[in-house]
């Protein structure tokens, strides 16, 4: 028969929010699979587990992730763990999970300590719908294209950043989205676990005059729908009619569906459009 893979979530700081299932099953396994075998030794050698490990990290993620399902079909039970927190989320484990479905091999998730989803229960901030984005791309491209498209981002944001790019990180997003509230959490589950509410504009003005230090989760306020209507409603009122009606009759829409759209856009009747297009005529 076949192995399994098992994606234990470790602590993300505290040792004691390790789960006794995860202790269990990293000690039956024949194998675990560790982002970083100096960090997860530590952990192992804590809760006096003997089992095996081997690296499994970012940039030899495909072709051991191969070798570790040829394990696993062979019948080997592994266990995945990153450095901590839920493998998977922001970590090269989606890699091993996407080839083990591939492969017919059983995965199956213990769940345990996240940061992202601490610091957003922690935050203050509504937490009905959120997003995560983890840590910006490095890619200057890539990098702008995500921090615009939070210009009309409703639901709360979850970002992860090193203390060497905070400061920089905090002046971007003001940058490109005005002022917003934004709770800071740093060193989560840890003994100097902090928790700070800002807005962006007062979180900069903090971090001038207090080094970032630890490891941070930002977790950012969406637009309100409110006020994204109003940039929305402004966006049409500078137009004429006759402009925002040829967006829509650009895109092939008759003339009819234009005038249905162009109502909707500026929130008045259809037949306020049509009368107003006869006396510009």
């Amino acid at each position: 028969m076949a192995g399994t893979l098992y994606l234990c979530a470790t602590p993300i700081g505290n040792l004691e929010d390790i789960t006794l299932r995860v202790i269990r099953i990293l000690k039956e396994v024949d194998l675990i699979a560790a982002e970083d075998t100096r960090n997860t030794i530590k952990l192992l050698n804590h809760f006096e587990i003997k089992t095996p490990m081997t690296s499994y990290h970012e940039y030899n993620k495909i072709e051991k992730a191969s070798f570790l399902v040829q394990k696993m079909e062979e019948g080997t039970n592994i266990a995945l763990v990153t450095d901590a927190g839920t493998p998977g989320i922001s970590d090269p484990g989606e890699e091993i999970v996407r080839q083990a479905y591939a492969a017919g091999i059983c995965v199956t998730s213990l769940p345990g300590a996240c940061a992202c989803i601490t610091a957003l229960t922690l935050s203050g901030l509504p937490t009905r719908r959120f997003s995560f984005e983890a840590f910006l791309p490095h890619d200057k491209k890539e990098r702008r294209t995500v921090l615009n498209s939070l210009k009309t981002e409703t639901r709360t944001t979850i970002l992860y950043e090193a203390p060497h790019h905070l400061k920089a990180t905090i002046k971007e997003l003001y940058d490109t989205l005005g002022e917003r509230n934004i709770t800071l959490c740093r060193e989560l589950t840890k003994i100097h676990e902090t928790v700070e509410q800002f807005t962006l504009s007062s979180a900069i003005e903090y971090y001038q005059q207090n080094e970032p230090k630890g490891e941070y989760v930002l977790v950012l306020e969406g637009i309100k729908q409110k006020e994204l209507d109003a940039r929305e409603f402004a966006k049409w009122e500078s137009l004429s009619i006759a402009e925002h009606l040829e967006i829509y009759l650009q895109k092939g829409l008759s003339k009819k569906e234009a005038m249905k759209e162009v109502a909707k856009d500026r929130g008045v009747p259809k037949r306020e459009i049509y009368q107003k297009l006869l006396e510009d005529e």
